[in-house]
């Protein structure tokens, strides 16, 4: 018994370590690392090069993912889609898909309307400062 309240004190006192602090920028993204994204994607003329064959293909393909910044800018685009009706889809995550066009992971989502249309969207978060006005097929999207 004495050995288990010795072990559970030592595992606590060593979890304590693993606290985080708060973003002295106080970004809702504070755990985004810009620094490392530079690193996995295009950039410059490479990037424009990139968008403009990734545009042949429909959008929210994996071959066209819709860009955003960070996972707040792949929350609000998907929030201001709408169905044919009018109304704001559901959408779910699905996963990361792996490298896309863009040289940077992307990410798959289900969207489903209430009379039963769904589409799978791929996107991309590590373009900064991005925000999509276009909408992927079958929805529309508001302006942000």
């Amino acid at each position: 018994m004495r050995l288990q309240i010795v072990v559970a004190f030592v595992a606590l006192v060593g979890l304590g370590g693993c606290t985080t602090t708060p973003d002295p920028a106080g970004s809702a993204d504070s755990t985004f690392d810009w620094p490392m994204v530079s690193q996995t994607q295009l950039r410059g003329a490479d990037l424009e090069a990139a968008i403009v064959t990734a545009s042949a293909s429909p959008l929210g393909s994996f071959e066209n993912p819709v860009r955003a910044a960070r996972p707040s800018g792949q929350r609000d685009y998907l929030e201001r889609l709408r169905c044919a009706d009018g109304t704001a889809p559901r959408f779910q995550r699905t996963g990361s898909l792996g490298p896309g066009v863009f040289g940077s992971i992307v990410d798959g989502y289900r969207v489903d309307c209430a009379d039963g249309y769904q589409a799978d969207v791929v996107m991309d978060m590590y373009h900064r400062n991005h925000v999509e006005l276009g909408a992927v097929p079958g929805f529309t999207v508001l302006a942000p």
